[in-house]
């Protein structure tokens, strides 16, 4: 890992996060941003090999940060870091792009395992993130596979929906009046027996579908 990019709005955590960064990987430049703003204006200039997002940012969303990243570099491993850890924040940010989900309450040294592991392709999740992601799946999966029910058109749809568009946005880049985007909606619901966007994002996350 040669550059990294930390996006977080108190300085004493952002000097705490980049010194776990540097004792992670020797040599590697960093990037620190407090704003939603200039963590894209850097995202634009540079390109970075991994990225430490906050949450709550003065200016907006770090899930803002997160969608341009990826659009821009999506090679870049995306990176929450955030003390936030309920399923909707957790479901937003992999809908987004996130590669990992670390929790700033999480003991240091097994933050520092974590950065080291992302060398080998292991994801960075908070042992209790892991958690609640399998609680999530084990009340909320449908019984059968969901991508043997969906149709390729509610896949379509799925996917739009997982990045955020109204009903209105999906139907004029379907081609489809707003009525049958409705029912494709509701058979979606169906078919995963879920009942919000939310674990919709997390589906369309699973099955591949939530960053086309």
């Amino acid at each position: 890992m040669k550059r990294a990019l930390i996006v977080e709005d108190v300085p004493e955590t952002r000097d705490w996060l980049q010194a776990l960064v540097t004792g992670a990987f020797a040599g590697c430049e960093v990037r620190a941003e407090a704003t939603v703003r200039g963590a894209v204006a850097a995202a634009e200039a540079e390109r970075f090999d991994f990225a430490l997002i906050d949450l709550g940012l003065p200016d907006g969303s770090g899930l803002d940060v997160l969608r341009k990243l990826k659009a821009l570099s999506p090679e870049t491993t995306a990176i929450v870091t955030t003390v936030m850890g309920d399923d909707a924040h957790i479901v937003g940010a992999l809908a987004a792009g996130a590669e990992g989900y670390l929790l700033k309450e999480t003991p240091p040294e097994l933050l520092h395992r974590q950065l080291v592991q992302l060398a080998d392709g292991i994801p960075a999740i908070s042992p209790s993130i892991a958690r609640r992601i399998m609680e999530h799946f084990r009340f909320t999966g449908p019984a059968a596979e969901p991508d043997e029910q969906l149709t390729g058109r509610e896949k379509e749809v799925l996917s739009l929906i997982a990045r955020g568009l109204r009903n209105a946005d999906v139907a004029q880049a379907l081609g489809l009046a707003e009525s049958t985007v409705a029912s494709h909606i509701k058979a979606i619901y169906r078919k995963l027996g879920i009942g919000s966007r939310a674990e919709a994002a997390w589906h369309a996350t699973r099955l591949g579908l939530g960053h086309s």
